[in-house]
């Protein structure tokens, strides 16, 4: 027999015996998954959004399993949470389905273009070039990163604004993250009617006005028409603190540019 073919026998002979080895280190060393993590995955919706604060269904799944969180996943809500507390054999908590809405009302009609973009459509890149092309440095750009981030297809552009669709939002907050403006918000689910300021502009109203038909010009007409007292300018736009806002609806009636909506829910 040659050196060669004692070669190859032996190599081969290593081979087989490292093999070996290996099968039986991964049969003892083998961590074992505990069955909940895969259960837990199949109940969740999939859409891997990251509104629970990891990175996908999956790690959120063993997360649950080993204690760490608990009811985060915002867009399974209530059912999702009870599934998840059958299998952990837990209660099912509570779950807030938060939506989410754009505070802009700078649409096509009440703005314009300070120049013409011809770079890449989309929002972040528009944002880069004097803080894009419309009149109103603060509202929506229209090119709809929210839209194709949003993996429940709840958003859609209209007229140059992205609109939201409540009944399919799960209030996941990709849309929020994703927005160069900063102006989508999420909030709790809404029982009764709630004024809201659509607009995010903080320059003085006589700016505003040249930017936005429908911006807030800082008058502080509700202000004053607020008898609750909820209701002051912060940066030159209005703000409500809801721990005392009524609903009565008087900022709404006698806002001069219409930028105070009533918005709910149920």
């Amino acid at each position: 027999m040659n050196g060669i073919m004692i070669a190859v026998i032996v190599i081969a002979a290593v081979g087989l015996v490292g093999g070996i080895v290996l099968v039986i280190a991964s049969r003892i060393l083998a961590v074992k998954e505990d069955r909940r993590v895969g259960e837990i995955t199949e109940a969740l919706p999939g859409a891997n959004c990251g509104s629970c604060g990891f990175a996908g269904c999956a790690a959120y799944a063993k997360a649950i399993v080993g204690g760490e969180a608990v009811n985060r996943c915002v867009p399974g809500g209530a059912d999702t949470a009870a599934k998840i507390a059958e299998i952990m054999g837990t209660d099912a908590g509570d779950t807030e389905p938060y939506k989410a809405f754009v505070a802009c009302r700078g649409n096509l009609d009440n703005t314009s273009q300070r120049f013409e973009y011809n770079g890449i459509p989309t929002c972040s890149a528009c944002n880069s070039v004097y803080n894009g092309n419309r009149s109103c440095p603060f509202g929506c750009l229209g090119f709809g990163d929210c839209v194709r981030v949003c993996k429940f297809d709840a958003i859609r552009i209209e007229n140059g604004v992205a609109v939201i669709d409540k009944d399919k939002c799960t209030g996941c907050g990709s849309c929020k993250d994703v927005c160069p403006k900063k102006i989508i918000y999420l909030y709790p689910p809404l029982r009764e009617p709630r004024p809201t300021v659509m607009c995010a502009n903080h320059e003085k109203g006589v700016d505003t006005r040249k930017q936005c038909k429908a911006g807030c010009i800082a008058c502080g007409r509700c202000v004053r028409e607020c008898e609750q007292k909820a209701i002051t300018l912060h940066y030159n736009v209005a703000r409500i603190d809801y721990t005392l806002c009524n609903g009565c609806g008087k900022c709404v009636q006698n806002c001069p540019v219409k930028c105070i909506e009533f918005m709910k829910d149920v």
